[in-house]
């Protein structure tokens, strides 16, 4: 899980691979609400202002179709949070399909929208899509608490989840060697994770603090270690500030690099 302004990783979690990816959500969720300070309160706390509700007011989850089970996406709705999930059941989805009275292109589906198949506790929204495979037409389908003027707009919000896999998962492949080292017992494996999610977020708030709005604005964790951090150089300090660096000039980035670092440490010490 990351958030995608800053490149940064909220949590992370190692679960056994037989595990379904529908037991995983609520603990993926708990644990993130420990780090973001949106745990509920307890039933018998007294509490004027519940801050914490006002927040998950504002959180959208979305839940691919391996997540988005009628248990699962009601206990997202009554704590409070927003949810655009893939439904888990294809049978269901079948059966929604034969309901839709009206089939808009979008595309290369069509979209159809049909009234909830239970009662989710809050108002949602349910959306089938309609696509030709070998032939054959195949359905899925999709539920939201979110009001948005169109199927188009919900189906665009939820396609767009994807982020996060490029930005974090496939990104730390390729720069953190996170493939290239494996550990066979599972809590060496979980620590080897949990210390690739430190240099993760240690390149993410090196980027933005002293990369924005440089030529290197673009770069991700590959090309940050390999061009960037392995450019040898000095750091020189004094009275425990740092007061001048320098780096090997034939190193193609170099003097952008160096006003970059000046920049970084300089905020550090602030």
């Amino acid at each position: 899980m990351s958030v995608l302004r800053y490149r940064e990783t909220v949590w992370s979690g190692l679960f056994p691979g037989s595990r379904h990816t529908v037991v995983c959500v609520q603990p993926a969720v708990q644990a993130a609400e420990t780090a973001l300070d949106l745990a509920p309160a307890p039933p018998d706390a007294e509490i004027a202002f519940d801050l914490a509700a006002q927040r998950r007011q504002r959180i959208v989850w979305r839940l691919d179709g391996g997540a988005g089970s009628d248990e699962q996406v009601l206990w997202l709705l009554a704590r409070g949070y927003h949810v655009l999930a893939k439904g888990f059941n294809h049978q269901r989805a079948q059966a929604l399909a034969r309901r839709v009275q009206r089939w808009d292109p979008y595309r290369d589906v069509w979209l159809g929208e049909v009234a909830p198949p239970i009662n989710y506790g809050r108002p949602v929204r349910v959306f089938v899509k309609r696509r030709l495979e070998q032939g054959q037409y195949r359905h899925s389908y999709y539920l939201s608490s979110l009001a948005l003027p169109s199927k188009r707009a919900y189906m665009a919000l939820y396609d767009d989840r994807g982020a996060a896999e490029v930005e974090q998962f496939r990104n730390d492949k390729s720069g953190l060697g996170l493939t290239a080292r494996r550990k066979h017992d599972f809590w060496s494996q979980t620590a080897y994770i949990l210390l690739t999610d430190l240099a993760h977020n240690l390149l993410a708030d090196f980027h933005h603090r002293a990369l924005a709005g440089s030529r290197f604005h673009g770069y991700g964790p590959l090309r940050i270690v390999r061009d960037l951090l392995a450019t040898p150089g000095r750091l020189f300090s004094a009275d425990g500030k740092l007061v001048r660096v320098e780096l090997l000039s034939q190193k193609q980035f170099a003097s952008d690099l160096a006003m970059c670092l000046e920049k970084y440490c300089s905020e550090g010490q602030d």
